[in-house]
């Protein structure tokens, strides 16, 4: 320790002694207080809100959505808990952003119907060692799935509208760019199932969510979803499920444009309905877990704010007469924790900033009655 000289302690000791002291000024960690406990009061109990929460920083943020959303007459969202940010490494459980998820949630009176999927790495590598997207899931880690979903609904289990297993898995990109299966998917479906009801047997579980798509069979994208419905029927998949799910974007069509094979529109779900009536399931309830209409100003898909108002609101009046078997009605999207600076941005109710929309005050006031 030669060299340890006493120039050389001093430099050390003043080292640490600005470390100490910038611990001592840098600010602490936020510690967010829960409201008195909440309770949605609202006229439109099938009106949810997507959120995206869990991406979401600071937790504060989280409190400040959340009681936008009740305050708006939503008593559902639909929230998307990732297996890959949970179990980044076998056996390894991290809940501590579920957790706080639900913890406001509760606090608010708001239930949950949680989305499950995008797969840790460990779980999807070849063995020729080729990449592999988050959406990939083989076949020998099914039962990797169905475990951390039966842990997920045990853990939250009072909290839970309903659980959907997996998303869109009728386009190619949410099927991990292999080709779409409807067997395949029954398989992952059946195993999920199967370990979820053991663990929480009062818990609803939701096939799909279907999107709304035109694409033939033997198509690169995927595989249209009245095809797909019929598909999984087929291979045995009602037995796994409690209800359908569903996505059923408006586009630039009216609310009330009249549904058709060819066609992409809101109504098109009844189309959906008409298959499960087929194949004797007409007590089973369809959720609309993603809707809405875009009004981006520079997006070819797009109409007016106006035009989104009014829209949404014909959206909800003729579910609301026309749809007994309609459980949930599920706007895409309450806000993003970063804004897209594209399109997309052109769906939220309420901007990064929580600048409120237009349409988040209109819904306010057809859930509740009234509105600031």
């Amino acid at each position: 320790m030669s060299w340890l000289n006493l120039d050389t302690m001093t430099w050390c000791l003043k080292g640490v002694a600005a470390v100490w002291l910038i611990a001592q000024i840098a600010p602490a960690p936020q510690h967010v207080l829960l409201d008195a406990p909440q309770t949605v009061v609202t006229n439109a109990p099938q009106l949810c809100v997507h959120t995206r929460l869990i991406d979401e920083v600071p937790e504060f943020r989280m409190q400040q959505s959340l009681r936008a959303v009740r305050e708006m007459g939503a008593g559902t969202i639909v929230e998307f808990f990732p297996w890959a940010y949970v179990e980044r490494r076998p056996g390894q459980d991290d809940w501590s952003q579920p957790d706080k998820i639900f913890k406001h949630a509760r606090n608010q009176g708001i239930r949950v119907i949680a989305r499950l999927g995008l797969v840790p790495e460990w779980a999807r590598q070849r063995e020729d060692g080729t990449p592999t997207t988050f959406n990939e899931l083989p076949a020998e880690s099914y039962d990797n799935f169905a475990a951390y979903a039966a842990r997920f609904t045990a853990r939250y289990r009072d909290d839970l509208a309903a659980i959907i297993v997996w998303n869109e898995p009728n386009l190619t990109f949410e099927w991990g760019f292999r080709p779409v299966s409807p067997v395949e998917y029954t398989a992952l479906l059946a195993a999920t199932t199967t370990a979820v009801r053991a663990a929480a047997p009062d818990v609803t579980i939701l096939a799909g969510a279907l999107a709304a798509t035109l694409e033939p069979a033997g198509s690169a994208n995927g595989l249209e979803d009245i095809l797909y419905l019929r598909g999984i029927l087929d291979a045995g998949a009602a037995a796994y499920f409690d209800g359908l799910a569903v996505h059923s974007y408006g586009l630039r069509s009216a609310a009330l444009d009249a549904p058709a094979r060819d066609r992409l529109n809101f109504r098109r779900v009844e189309l959906l309905r008409d298959v499960l009536d087929e194949y004797g399931l007409d007590e089973m309830k369809v959720w609309i877990t993603e809707f809405g209409w875009n009004d981006h100003p520079r997006w070819a898909g797009a109409v007016s704010p106006a035009q989104r108002v009014i829209n949404t609101l014909d959206a909800f009046r003729w579910a609301d007469a026309q749809w007994p078997w309609l459980a949930a009605q599920c706007l895409w999207v309450f806000r993003y924790p970063t804004p897209a600076n594209s399109y997309p941005d052109g769906f939220v109710l309420a901007t990064t900033d929580f600048d409120l929309k237009p349409l988040y005050f209109a819904l306010q006031t057809y859930a509740t009655g009234s509105a600031p």
